[in-house]
């Protein structure tokens, strides 16, 4: 096993505490690694969203099958999240995300050598579909076992942000890559990638370091099944469930209809094409930016409540806006603030419902948000005469809802987790 150097910058910064724990440098590099698996398995998710109509001529289906690739991720991820989550606080963080990097690289592979015949690309997405559980549900079990708690946040903003660029790649180049090959040539290339960000996690990915990120006791964590039972026990987490499926349905919501929300009021596909653009690159900065105030805080429910407070000027604005700028500016403060919810959010989750495992928290959080396909649903249902005026009515009105709901929240109280770390150690012994 690879030696793993100690993080000089974290003894200097705290002195005492670097007598009772370390914080491996070589935390950035299983980090590293494993956001680039999880940037990869976002492009493959949304790979065929931005040329739905060419692929439906390509492989001679209708556009609802074409859809159908983006939504099995979703419909797959719900049955297995509670599954893949007993695999990750049983066998480890790393044996988990490995087989998600397998069966990523396997059938991103398989997906590109399919050709034509969609009936195999179905069948290669969903053995993708399969492996996105074991890479989602795994941020705050690596960020806990890898990073101090002062950083854990951050450490889950990173990977929120590699997942945005990897959504981005997938939305601009594979419309430029189709002007010059074919779909599944395009497809090839992503599965090589794929593949090889794959063999990399494999290579470079460790369990955890030599000695934990954090005070004596503090890695305590209670068996999956009891920590599923305490998790759902805890009010606060489950109220911050109703802002997860919230602002995750709201995210694949606009993702989905951007087009079609602008276009009654005059705006063109191209329009479209650079207000998503700006909506995921905002969201990028959004979530590598409030998480870093959040850990130097420690304060977690005040950013979740600054992050949907500034997200609603920014959805009334893209709801009403008649002038590109206008809605520029609009889908920039949206994106922002929103998108920083999911990893301040997850990491409130690891903390407020502790000591269940990372694991659990995490893939119900993500349960949640996966389950939000029915808020893309609705949204469409409640939309009149082609108009999405009244799903965004919808919308807002959700968002003053989740500021009540976060209102309402607390932040983990360090004393009571101590506390709660000698009752579990206690009991086990």
């Amino acid at each position: 096993m690879t030696d793993i150097s100690v993080d000089a910058s974290a003894k200097k910064q705290n002195p005492a505490s670097s007598k009772q724990y370390k914080v491996y440098s070589y935390r950035w590099v299983v980090l590293v690694a494993f956001m680039l698996i999880n940037l990869t398995i976002q492009t493959l998710w949304i790979a065929y969203a931005p040329i739905t109509n060419p692929a439906a001529s390509y492989y001679h289906v209708s556009e609802l099958y074409i859809g159908a690739l983006s939504m099995s991720f979703m419909v797959v991820f719900i049955p297995l999240s509670i599954p893949v989550s007993w695999i990750i606080d049983t066998f480890g963080f790393r044996y988990a995300a490995s087989i998600g990097a397998i069966l990523m690289g396997v059938f991103a592979l398989a997906r590109g050598f399919s050709g034509a015949n969609f009936t195999f690309v179905f069948l290669s997405t969903i053995g993708i579909g399969v492996a996105q559980p074991f890479l989602l549900n795994t941020w705050t079990t690596l960020a806990a076992k890898w990073f101090a708690i002062e950083e854990r946040a951050t450490a889950v903003g990173l990977i929120t942000v590699a997942n945005l660029i990897g959504a981005a790649i997938g939305m601009v180049v594979t419309p430029i890559l189709i002007q010059s090959m074919s779909i599944a040539q395009i497809q090839l290339i992503y599965g090589a990638i794929s593949a090889a960000a794959s063999v990399i996690f494999l290579v470079v990915a460790r369990e955890k370091p030599a000695t934990p990120p954090c005070p004596p006791g503090h890695e305590v964590r209670a068996l999956m099944w009891d920590g599923l039972k305490h998790a759902l026990s805890i009010k606060p987490f489950l109220l911050f469930t109703i802002v997860a499926f919230i602002a995750l349905g709201l995210f694949n919501g606009l993702s989905t209809w951007i087009q079609v929300i602008i276009q009654p009021r005059g705006f063109t596909p191209e329009d479209a094409g650079i207000v998503g653009a700006v909506f995921l690159i905002s969201g990028i900065l959004g979530a590598g930016i409030m998480p870093i105030f959040s850990d130097k805080q420690r304060k977690r429910q005040r950013y979740l409540f600054i992050s949907i407070i500034g997200s609603t000027p920014g959805l009334i604005g893209l709801t009403f806006a008649t002038t590109l700028p206008a809605l520029l500016i609009s889908a920039f403060v949206l994106g922002f603030f929103l998108i920083s919810t999911f990893p301040i959010g997850m990491q409130y989750a690891a903390e407020i419902t502790y000591p269940t495992p990372e694991g659990t928290s995490n893939g119900l959080i993500q349960l949640f948000g996966q389950a939000s396909v029915v808020f893309v649903l609705i949204m469409q249902l409640v939309s009149a005469n082609g108009s999405f005026t009244p799903a965004m009515y919808l919308s807002i009105g959700l968002l003053v809802i989740c500021i009540g709901v976060i209102s309402q929240l607390k932040d983990a109280n360090p004393t009571e987790m101590q506390s709660t770390v000698v009752s579990v150690a206690s009991e086990e012994l």
